[in-house]
């Protein structure tokens, strides 16, 4: 992981609310967990910041992991997305008769 600090902060009215709506309660359970540490900014706008904490270091083993799976991986997880469509729409065309 790196030592990066995100900032929140309104892009576009709509993508700003789903994407608060989507990611907040994540990061308060991060931030709960002590993996990210949150800074509030009382300014106009608001501002809010987020940066990892040293705690999610202990995670980069698995999250290296993870991306050694998904790498070697990739070519399975794409012939099973393609699998899955092709099966959908199959059944999607059967089903509007």
């Amino acid at each position: 992981m790196t030592d990066a600090v995100a900032q929140v902060c309104p892009i576009n009215p709509v993508i700003d609310l789903v994407f608060s709506r989507w990611t907040t309660p994540i990061l308060w359970v991060l931030e709960r967990d002590g993996l990210v540490i949150r800074t509030y900014h009382a300014e106009i706008p608001p501002r809010v910041e987020y940066e990892i904490s040293g705690l999610d270091r202990t995670l980069t083993p698995l999250f290296s992991a993870i991306t050694d799976w998904s790498a070697a991986h990739l070519p399975a997880v794409s012939a099973a997305r393609q699998a899955y469509d092709a099966a959908r729409a199959e059944e999607e065309a059967w089903a509007e008769g």
